[in-house]
């Protein structure tokens, strides 16, 4: 078990933690900052998913590279080759048996029903997105919230919450439908299972190679007379922080282009039900979520929040927003002024860079830009 455990092995990972930790702050903190306000507004949606799209497949091949020329000199070419594939071959296996039986494990997880009432309205959304099939409409039990999920073995569904069917108006419904529909349309299950592999190859590869030197410096301690032949082991760990600390990186890019991948689904919902009513429906989710701490909590520890319509990103103190009482019926208030009232909130870039979706304030206001 010490191979899998061993003391010196957690060492190393938790300095390719902070090391990897404090990359990512100064890049959330300075670079990422400058960064967007210069391109901000100079690239369209597709462009922008694109390019981000292309930067993480990039920078994962140059990660695994470099890790390849750090290690080749030791191990070889061939060898070097066989073990990258094994990792790689091992990373997909692993997720695309993730994704086969997650829809089993999420409709055992959330108790997902079927609902005919539901189904004529998904039915109804779909049809004005050009679906020829429309996905399988469940109702499951919990905070208000939504999600697509499948695969082509199960089929497509859209997940509604018992809860988010009382919290919204049928055009809010639709449009949050509308926005599910659009993860299918645009596949991103499969899109973003892609995208998840290249970070997951880098730090399992950097992981089993620091195991590897401590496994290869260890043998070499209590088994060879010739200890000062060379620092193998240390290069295989050297190599392997290094990877670790790249996929962290890299997975950043994929969290940046998951939350493109949300404005994307956002304009499904607006196709589908109007610009007005997807924004009625985030600001009444956004309202509810920030006045209601059972319900953050439970979305906030929850192991999908990545597929759900609404997740935290925290945005500064406003003073034109104030939190309600949880007690207050969510229907009763007047959502269009709440909607105007986000329009002019910040956010905070920080907290941002490490979610899967973008903050609610700016996703209405993508909402009023023309190209959406």
């Amino acid at each position: 078990m010490w191979l899998f455990y061993d003391p010196f092995t957690v060492i190393s990972l938790f300095i390719a933690y902070i090391l990897g930790f404090i990359v990512l702050m100064i890049t959330a903190s300075i670079i990422a900052p400058r960064v967007a306000r210069k391109f901000a507004g100079r690239f369209t949606l597709q462009t922008s998913m694109l390019i981000i799209g292309l930067l993480v497949v990039i920078s994962g091949l140059a990660g695994v590279g470099l890790t390849a020329y750090l290690i080749g000199g030791l191990l070889g070419g061939e060898v070097t080759s066989g073990f990258i594939a094994s990792i790689l071959i091992f990373v997909l296996i692993m997720n695309i048996i993730s994704y086969l039986i997650s829809p089993v494990t999420i409709n055992l997880m959330y108790n997902a029903k079927p609902s005919p009432q539901l189904q004529e309205i998904v039915n109804s959304v779909a049809m004005r997105l050009g679906f020829t099939r429309p996905p399988k409409a469940m109702i499951v039990h919990g905070p208000p919230n939504a999600f697509a999920y499948g695969n082509i073995l199960f089929g497509r569904y859209v997940a509604v919450s018992n809860t988010l069917l009382e919290l919204m108006s049928r055009e809010e419904l639709e449009a949050v439908i509308g926005h599910e529909l659009g993860h299918h349309k645009h596949r991103d299950n499969a899109v973003m299972l892609f995208m998840g592999l290249i970070p997951s190859v880098l730090y399992f590869l950097g992981v089993t190679l620091i195991r590897l030197g401590f496994i290869s410096g260890y043998a070499r301690t209590v088994y060879s007379d010739r200890r000062r032949e060379g620092n193998g082991g240390f290069i295989l760990v050297l190599a392997g922080i290094i990877a670790v600390i790249a996929s962290f990186i890299v997975q950043v890019l994929v969290l940046a282009f998951s939350r493109l991948r949300e404005y994307y689904a956002d304009t499904s919902g607006a196709q589908a039900a109007g610009r007005r009513a997807m924004q009625r429906a985030l600001a009444r989710l956004h309202l509810y979520y920030n006045s209601v701490d059972i319900a953050r909590e439970a979305i906030a520890n929850s192991k999908l929040k990545a597929l759900f319509i609404y997740a935290f990103t925290e945005a500064y103190a406003n003073p034109f927003y104030r939190r309600y009482p949880s007690g207050i019926n969510f229907r009763d208030i007047d959502i269009d002024e709440i909607v105007e009232k986000l329009k002019r909130v910040e956010v905070n870039d920080i907290n941002e860079f490490f979610s899967t979706h973008p903050a609610i304030p700016k996703r209405i206001r993508f909402l009023d830009m023309p190209t959406s």
